[in-house]
């Protein structure tokens, strides 16, 4: 007897799970006809490659699990893992969408019914939306089922007010109860109030409970149903847009009045210093940003004041440039000044931003109880310009600039002693005012020699205070073509012989 050498199983050219450009490709035994020894028929199976779907965008997404190379069941598992993904993006998909379900016109419209007599429930054959597309209708006897039923494809609920309440809502004399119930359980659906014909202020009541219209038990028919569905759907948004539109306003007032808070009040009670400021944030519809100044006056006749600029203009920086300004005030008040002050603010900067790269400069002034001198303090910041009588504008000495706050562990800020004068106006500012372009599409900033230029001409046409700053403030922009990027905070200090 000859001995059969058993042939291998075919494996084919590609490993299980292999890619290629249709996709993985799995191996099957298809029968094919074949002759036997003896002339008598038989079939033997032969491996033919058969392309499968590509399914590899979830696995490449990371939403599903790569299917592993080992183990017979590793495509299917593939086949699964895809599947759950893309389940979870419908899901996602619907919770996004929640949200809008209400506040815009749907292709197709759903109805709920709710009423506890299916043989009462009215005949409404040939419900049709405004495109002419039929409207689906959903029966729920109770608002148990209801909940059940109301899903995110439901865009308008028809309540029979003869509904019983459930729950504690039974035992009061409330007759709205299940209507409240309702809008308690779908917030964001059109709701329409079916009642008998003889009840009208029942269904004028429901409307001022909220829902949209009502109706009548003895009068409905198709077409008026159609008509009053696609009317409270559309209610129904323009009601939810206006209620966003009116909370969104709310809340700009409520960040406009905390932001306006935050701003510093002046304490110079007893002094003969004129104040002005100017403040511009760079973001847009913003009161408050990066930059931040202040200004007090101790119980020794000293006017302190200061100006700073964490870089940046978003709303975290304006949270840190008021954490700065309210950390100074204490501090001055508390007798610290130059730098042991600019030190102890170096700690709080540390310990209040978010990122080891955040840093803030600062120009602290403390102007003498006679007026006539003042020690000034840089920390990274742009030197002041101070006006006389007696001579153009200037910038103050910056030679003993230090370091911005954040930036060196350990840094010292010396303090400069400047003599002021009889009579001086004194111009603090951050860099957005310097920054600015000078011509539409120029690379050219204005700088502080410009800056400088700019301040003595607007002097010498007999500008002060604040015609000074908002003078200053719009030609800057009108050189820049447009609005200025960076925040823009101004402080003048004046003194005169009267």
């Amino acid at each position: 007897m000859t001995a059969v050498r058993e042939r291998p199983a075919c494996r084919g050219p590609f490993p299980r799970g292999a890619r290629c450009g249709y996709g993985p490709r799995r191996w099957v035994e298809v029968p094919r006809p074949r002759r036997a020894l003896g002339g008598r028929e038989g079939t033997q199976t032969m491996p033919v490659p058969v392309p499968r779907q590509r399914a590899i965008p979830a696995v490449e997404s990371g939403q599903a699990r790569t299917a592993s190379p080992q183990g017979g069941g590793a495509p299917l598992e593939e086949e699964a893992n895809n599947r759950a993904a893309r389940t979870d993006g419908r899901k996602e998909a619907a919770v996004e969408t929640a949200d809008t379900a209400a506040t815009s016109t749907p292709a197709n419209l759903s109805l709920l019914l709710i009423q506890d007599d299916p043989a009462a429930a009215p005949v409404v054959p040939g419900l049709l939306d405004q495109a002419g597309k039929p409207i689906r209708v959903r029966t729920a006897r109770n608002l148990t089922e209801a909940e059940r039923l109301l899903t995110d494809d439901v865009h308008c609920i028809l309540l029979d007010l003869a509904l019983p309440a459930t729950g504690r809502a039974q035992e009061g004399d409330d007759e709205l109860a299940v209507l409240k119930q309702v809008l308690r359980l779908a917030p964001r659906h059109a709701v329409l109030a079916l009642t008998a014909s003889g009840d009208a202020e029942r269904g004028a009541e429901a409307v001022r409970v909220g829902a949209q219209d009502y109706l009548f038990h003895e009068e409905l028919d198709g077409r008026l149903l159609s008509r009053a569905i696609r009317y409270a759907v559309e209610r129904k948004r323009s009601d939810s847009a206006e209620r966003r539109l009116a909370e969104g306003r709310l809340r700009a007032q409520e960040n406009a009045r905390l932001e306006r808070g935050l701003l510093p009040t002046p304490l110079l009670e007893g002094s003969t210093l004129r104040f002005a400021a100017r403040y511009r944030p760079g973001r847009s519809r913003a009161l408050l940003g990066g930059d931040f100044y202040d200004t007090v006056r101790t119980p020794d006749g000293t006017v302190h004041a200061m100006i700073g600029d964490v870089c940046g203009h978003g709303p975290d920086e304006a949270a840190l440039g008021v954490e700065l300004r309210i950390a100074w005030r204490a501090l001055t008040l508390a007798g610290l000044c130059g730098d042991e002050l600019l030190g102890t603010l170096q700690q709080v900067l540390e310990h209040e931003r978010d990122d080891d790269e955040i840093f803030a400069t600062l120009c602290t002034v403390d102007i003498a109880p006679d007026g006539r001198r003042a020690g000034l303090c840089l920390a990274g910041h742009p030197a002041p310009l101070i006006a006389r009588p007696d001579g153009p504008a200037r910038l103050l000495p910056y030679d003993n600039n230090g370091p911005a706050l954040g930036l060196l562990p350990g840094a010292r800020w010396p303090r400069t002693q400047v003599e002021l004068g009889a009579e001086w106006s004194l111009l603090l500012y951050t860099d957005g005012l310097i920054e600015g372009r000078v011509g539409t599409g120029s690379r050219e900033r204005l700088g502080q020699d410009g800056m400088v230029q700019m301040i003595r001409r607007l002097l010498g046409e007999g500008l002060r205070g604040e015609e000074l700053l908002r003078s200053s403030v719009n030609e800057v922009r009108e050189l820049n073509g447009g609005e200025l990027t960076d925040d823009v905070a101004l402080m003048l200090l004046e003194r005169t012989r009267g």
